[in-house]
């Protein structure tokens, strides 16, 4: 029988250390690989198993997991490969399009085993002293302007009611104008943590409130880059 390998993937280049020996094992299990980026991807490999022989293996990109890429995804768990799932960082599943491909194998009763590997996420809500009891992760928010600063007065009101921590991203090139956004819509009070670079040596997540944000804004044009907000 078919079954799935959600396998992580590292969130800065060079952090192999963040990822436990066992991801290894996991690739060595495949026969057949759906991934988000096959370029990264078989370099990734090639990092945590110089004798992999790439050629070996049978390859698809998943781009938006189209109804296609989920028909061959399953066609392969049918005829009983092991499947390893990979996002272009981090956990596959998570943010990712990796998810539509483990939502078919779960409805079409094969197994699945995620693989333990980072989550900015998670990393992020750990270092932010935030509330970790309540939290949600709402991806990207709107890219218009006017609707993202509804959206963050949204989930800044969301905080208030019920504690919650909300966690969000933005592509890199648009942080800078995330990060002024939240200043501007936000009370001056409500807590934002910004992390970026998570797992690299320049590593920073910092938690303060918008009116200290304001006094010290920082540049971020371009960093991978977490943000999270809580009132």
């Amino acid at each position: 029988m078919g079954k799935v390998l959600l396998i992580p993937t590292v969130l800065y280049e060079d952090a192999l250390e963040t990822l436990p020996a066992y991801v290894k094992e996991g690739v060595q299990q495949c026969t057949y690989f759906f991934v988000e980026n096959e370029k990264t991807t078989r370099r990734f490999f090639k990092k945590i198993w110089k004798e992999m022989v790439i050629d070996n293996y049978q390859w698809q990109a998943i781009h938006k997991a189209e109804a296609s890429v989920v028909q061959q995804f399953l066609k392969a768990l049918k005829e009983g490969h092991t499947i390893g799932i990979v996002s272009e960082a981090g956990c596959p599943g998570i943010a990712d399009p990796g998810q539509v491909l483990v939502e078919a194998a779960q409805q079409n009763g094969y197994p699945v085993k995620p693989l333990v590997g980072p989550s900015s996420i998670l990393l992020a809500l750990m270092a932010s002293g935030m509330n970790g009891q309540c939290f949600q992760f709402n991806g990207y928010l709107p890219i218009d302007p006017s609707e993202r600063k509804k959206k963050i007065r949204l989930l800044e009101e969301d905080s208030l009611r019920n504690q919650c921590t909300h966690i969000f991203i933005e592509t890199p090139y648009r942080n800078n104008q995330m990060m002024k956004d939240l200043l501007s819509a936000c009370k001056p009070e409500t807590r934002i943590c910004v992390g970026k670079n998570i797992t690299a040596p320049d590593e920073s997540i910092v938690t303060l409130s918008v009116k200290e944000w304001g006094k010290k804004i920082p540049e971020l044009h371009k960093i991978p880059v977490i943000f999270l907000l809580q009132a």
